[in-house]
């Protein structure tokens, strides 16, 4: 049987390290992980997602999905609309800002809070509209409105502390879930990675 590879892609103040627990959970189901690193700040997402065509392509697999955290997962959307030519596969955004982040637009009114987004602010406040062609997406939100964003704007519930639900909708997704986890929770949670490996492995999260 073909391994499925997967890349892992970590959202903003976030690193690799973050992604361990989803990763070695994703290989208990038989997926080859590989976690994509990047400055979230200082690089802008045009960088970011040329940075991450290369590694994608690097890794000369036969089939490919990708798992994008928060800000990851608009890495991997504007990367797979400015580049063909990588191996079929589906993709999942965890929690990822899609219709724009309030919590961002937030930041970027602030003068002296705009470098604590930096390059990523253009993407987080404007989002991305649709799913990439070809390719099943899924998203997972959460719901558990713990985090620092709810001190910093206030949001739409239901949200995960971060992102609200509703900023997670993404035009031409294949299918949506919500989750009781917090914004971080969703790179933690047991029931994340298997609803993970559920939609990687059929297209399609499992009845909860």
């Amino acid at each position: 049987m073909m391994q499925r590879s997967v890349v892992l892609v970590h959202g903003l103040w976030y690193g690799a390290v973050s992604l361990r627990l989803l990763a070695r959970r994703l290989r208990a189901h038989g997926f080859q992980t590989h976690c994509f690193s990047y400055p979230t700040v200082r690089r802008s997402i045009g960088e970011s997602a040329r940075q991450l065509h290369r590694f994608a392509r690097g890794l000369r697999a036969d089939s490919l999905d990708f798992v994008g955290h928060s800000l990851g997962g608009l890495v991997i959307l504007r990367m797979l609309d400015e580049y063909r030519g990588l191996p079929e596969g589906r993709v999942l955004l965890l929690g990822s800002p899609v219709s724009g982040s309030a919590v961002a637009r937030r930041l970027s009114d602030w003068p002296v809070a705009r470098g604590l987004i930096g390059r990523s602010g253009r993407i987080l406040t404007a989002g991305f509209a649709h799913a990439p062609a070809g390719r099943e997406t899924g998203v997972i939100a959460g719901t558990r409105g713990m985090g620092l964003g709810r001190a910093i704007e206030r949001l739409e519930r239901p949200h995960d502390g971060t992102v609200s639900v509703a900023e997670t909708r993404l035009a031409g997704a294949t299918d949506h879930l919500q989750l009781p986890v917090s914004h971080t929770g969703l790179v933690l949670s047991n029931e994340v990675a298997e609803q993970t490996a559920t939609f990687l492995t059929v297209g399609r999260f499992r009845t909860v």
